[in-house]
């Protein structure tokens, strides 16, 4: 009898253990702007990946509050080993600094601050899409964004679209950054980078910003290290539309890569489970009204959960 007790009782946590991690579940949520962007931050989830829904009755969760224009376009959320969820975003299309803030639930956020990341550079005409990612080895942040310089790459200065490059800084406390540096140039002018970890290395989603003769596509290029190294761009992964403001997921051992059709007024998306043959699955997305560049990422069901409950 003492054995069958004993027994029954580790079935019975078993079966616990089981549903507990059944509740630690993904659920993927998409932060994007609509319209000017001057009212902030809109967000969606999806349990599949690829039907979303937009939160809170599409309504902005957090308006804009700092730089001139108080825009909040393009914005990224990447939550850090702190538990907090970090955000950068766009404040402007001539400003040479982005907009940060952070928040323990995703409704509550911080005092948003205004980061002058190229307020050193008299000839900086932007800083377009900036972009959150976290270097586990040196225990700090890296925020990348694209700027355009005049002069400063004169073989792409007069190609219509300027030159466009990558640039970065890096942080460990949202207080203090270093001094923002080149992150990716290969020649060529590119906007709208993520980066995610890919095993060993990191994995680059960006756009060929090229005018003359006309590219406006997605690519890839990889690194070992987050801030060098980075290799040159593959062939296009997108097709003959324009494309830009990718953002990535691991789903299922395959990526799901996301942009925004800005000529066509819709959203798509490619698969892939090599980074060299992609599918394209715009078909097969459904993205809220009006969505705009934007930035997935996954949270647990517990954390979806809290978000749903503060936004009733």
């Amino acid at each position: 009898m003492k054995k069958w007790i004993a027994f029954m009782i580790l079935l019975a946590c078993l079966c616990n253990h089981g549903q507990a991690q059944t509740d630690t579940g993904k659920v993927y949520l998409f932060c994007y702007f609509k319209g000017s962007s001057a009212d902030g931050l809109h967000m969606a989830y999806s349990k599949d990946a690829l039907e979303w829904k937009a939160l809170n009755n599409d309504s902005s969760l957090l308006r804009p509050e700092v730089g001139v224009d108080k825009l909040m376009r393009d914005p990224c959320i990447l939550k850090g080993p702190d538990g907090k969820f970090h955000m950068v975003w766009t404040v402007s299309w001539k400003e040479k600094g982005i907009g940060y803030a952070s928040s323990d639930d995703l409704v509550h956020w911080s005092k948003q601050q205004y980061i002058p990341v190229m307020e050193h550079e008299a000839g900086a005409q932007n800083a377009w899409a900036p972009e959150l990612a976290y270097d586990a080895k040196k225990k700090q942040y890296i925020i990348f964004w694209a700027t355009t310089i005049p002069g400063r790459f004169p073989a792409t200065d007069s190609m219509g679209d300027h030159n466009h490059r990558m640039y970065y800084v890096t942080t460990k406390d949202f207080i203090t950054y270093s001094k923002a540096a080149v992150l990716y140039d290969k020649g060529f002018n590119v906007i709208d980078a993520t980066i995610m970890p890919y095993g060993k290395k990191y994995v680059m989603f960006l756009k060929d910003e090229t005018k003359n003769p006309p590219q406006k596509n997605l690519r890839v290029a990889t690194s070992k290290k987050l801030t060098s190294g980075w290799s040159a761009p593959s062939a296009p992964i997108t097709g003959k539309y324009w494309a830009e403001g990718p953002t990535a997921l691991w789903v299922n051992n395959s990526w799901i890569v996301y942009f925004d059709k800005y000529r066509d007024h819709k959203y798509g998306a490619v698969t892939s489970t090599d980074l060299q043959n992609w599918t394209d699955i715009s078909d097969k997305v459904v993205f809220p009204k009006g969505i705009r560049h934007g930035t997935a990422f996954a949270v647990t069901q517990a954390e979806f959960d809290r978000l749903v409950s503060l936004l009733k």
